[in-house]
């Protein structure tokens, strides 16, 4: 059987899928840093818009190295985006396309930052307070597992 070359073929799906996540994220986390930074908004039964801002990852992981958080994140974001890039059409492209902008948008907010802390604004009950960039990696890592469970190809044309 003859060995196939990883071929690179830029999806644009992805890359727009990416680019509207990024811009929409950096839009709510500015909106949240000047509106919420004196007090919470309720908005409704257990949600709660409320300013926070994270050293670590996901859940609050890792909150006394921000620094090797931040290194981490970058490589991560990196390789997603390397393979992200070459996905299939079609879902495939949505999901890569969600988990990139979610992880580029907290990788340039951490990166904009000082202090290398993400913008979180939003509680529920009392599950730790996220972004918008969060509930993009968590679905578009939904979306790839669905794929993936369906046994579909994620790469390729």
């Amino acid at each position: 059987m003859p060995r196939q070359r990883l071929t690179f073929h830029l999806n644009f799906t992805v890359v727009a899928v990416a680019l509207v996540v990024t811009a929409f994220d950096a839009l709510t986390k500015a909106w949240a840093r000047h509106d919420l930074s004196n007090h919470g908004d309720h908005v409704f039964s257990v949600v709660w818009f409320r300013l926070q801002y994270n050293g670590g990852i996901s859940f609050s992981i890792n909150q006394s190295g921000p620094l090797v958080t931040t290194i981490a994140t970058v490589v991560v974001a990196i390789a997603v985006v390397l393979v992200g890039v070459n996905a299939r059409r079609g879902t495939p492209a949505i999901g890569f396309g969600l988990l990139i902008g979610g992880g580029l948008a907290n990788v340039i907010d951490r990166l904009a930052s000082s202090t290398h802390r993400v913008t979180d604004f939003i509680a529920v009950s009392s599950f730790p307070v996220f972004n918008l960039a969060d509930v993009s990696i968590t679905l578009g890592f939904i979306v790839l597992m669905v794929v993936a469970l369906r046994g579909e190809q994620l790469l390729g044309r």
